[in-house]
């Protein structure tokens, strides 16, 4: 059934509501449908007032890619389509689960906006996620540099900050802090997440340190502003901070919302994200014409 199909009749549109440590997601079933919404009706849906509230909406098709079982759509509160959600895998797994379509223990590809993600589950609402291994080259983030550094310089409001750049199938800046409740990172976010030098914007992580095993991390996503948790966050923090020699293989991430695990031996080898994924409830959204 196509978008035109979908919004010309006054069925309503079953979802389920989950989170990942407190980043939120609406998933929506899409297995026989496809992606039933425009970016209209996706921002009428992540309207947290009049609509359900989501910082990701994730829909659950058919693969496109025969050695994956399935595929997931990701798209932002503001309409627009991103990447790859660390913590949306996760849900998207336990999802699958319910369905009837993932046992415990399984381990799957599923195909992601950015290429296939392998998935095992651990437990009905625990996952651990294959999230490939983290690009640092700027043309693959895109990031405007010359050439590749663990640090660069980045004029910002003013104020020179020192960035770590990768993407995780999404773009990531990285910044080390000393307090993660400084005010300035309220103002200095957005400001990143939107600066020239990243073409597609995005996801700034500011991180602070505690010891080679243990950060903290606060996130402000491009396209769903300040969330509790960013999965990709987390893992880019990691790749970041490791590729610095500043942390151990394993490493716990503390965000807003929760911990994740972070696992990543270095350059040739897969990086590793595990965590919870939590259904909060089921509705139906009556979609607006």
């Amino acid at each position: 059934m196509g978008n035109a199909e979908m919004t010309g009749t006054a069925q309503p549109l079953p979802f389920s509501k989950m989170h990942g440590i407190g980043n939120d997601f609406v998933l929506l079933d899409g297995r026989r449908t496809g992606m039933p919404l425009n970016p209209a009706q996706i921002r009428a849906l992540a309207d947290r007032h009049t609509g359900v509230g989501f910082d990701q909406l994730l829909s659950v098709e058919p693969s496109r890619d025969p050695d994956c079982a399935f595929y997931y759509g990701i798209w932002n509160a503001d309409g627009s389509p991103s990447g790859q959600c660390g913590n949306g895998v996760r849900c998207v797994a336990a999802w699958l689960h319910r369905a009837g379509a993932l046992a415990i223990g399984d381990s799957v590809k599923i195909e992601s906006p950015s290429g296939p993600v392998g998935v095992r589950l651990l437990s009905a609402d625990k996952v651990t996620v294959d999230m490939g291994e983290p690009l640092f080259e700027p043309a693959r983030i895109p990031f405007a540099a010359e050439s590749r550094a663990d640090r660069y310089p980045l004029l910002l409001d003013g104020e020179m900050l020192e960035i770590g750049a990768v993407s995780m199938g999404n773009p990531h800046a990285v910044v080390v802090v000393r307090d993660l409740t400084a005010p300035a990172l309220q103002r200095l976010g957005p400001q990143l997440s939107a600066h020239e030098r990243f073409a597609q914007g995005a996801n700034a992580g500011f991180v602070q340190l505690h010891d080679r095993t243990r950060v903290g991390l606060r996130v402000h996503e491009r396209g769903a502003g300040w969330t509790r948790a960013c999965g990709t966050g987390a893992c880019a923090a990691m790749a970041v901070l490791r590729a610095r020699d500043a942390v151990d293989d394993s490493v716990q991430v503390a965000l807003p919302g929760g911990t994740l695990q972070i696992d990543w031996r270095g350059p040739g080898q897969p990086l590793w994200m595990t965590g919870p994924a939590a259904f909060a409830f089921e509705g139906e959204w009556h979609v607006p014409a």
